[in-house]
């Protein structure tokens, strides 16, 4: 059983025209950017977990690219909560999703999604997503 204070999230990527792009999220009543994040339900492992909330909330698909990146951890409900963060590549994008009431994405070149990042707490994690999504980026171009 997975414990109640753990979660994952994904920070996704597409290959776009003019380089790699990064999938944001945000609730639409929040002008807070973030990536797909949520617990780990019972019986999944932390990586069906990530791909299942990327699905809930981005309504977007596809396989994760190598290892964990890291976690962070933040505050919530008075639980401080520890999140595992995934790459993944999206290769599937759908009109409407589970989500999409609450929820819009957005799609933004890896510095720009940096720059949106900032004040979030992924936001030391982004050296080692950099290093990520340049390595996957580099392989589909040779």
């Amino acid at each position: 059983m997975a414990s109640p204070r753990r979660q994952v999230a994904v920070i996704p990527v597409r290959r776009g025209l003019k380089g790699p792009e990064v999938c944001l999220t945000r609730r639409v009543d929040s002008k807070k950017w973030g990536i797909p994040k949520g617990y780990i339900d019972r019986g999944d492992t932390p990586e069906e977990a990530a791909l299942t909330e990327a699905f809930e909330e981005a309504g977007i698909r596809g396989p994760l690219i190598g290892d964990p990146i890291g976690t962070y951890d933040y505050k919530k409900w008075n639980s401080r909560l520890t999140v595992l963060v995934f790459v993944m590549e999206v290769r599937e994008e759908q009109e409407s999703w589970l989500e999409m009431r609450i929820r819009t994405r957005s799609w933004h070149a890896v510095e720009e999604a940096e720059e949106m990042l900032e004040n979030h707490p992924v936001h030391p994690l982004w050296h080692g997503a950099r290093k990520c999504i340049v390595g996957w980026y580099g392989k589909g171009r040779a």
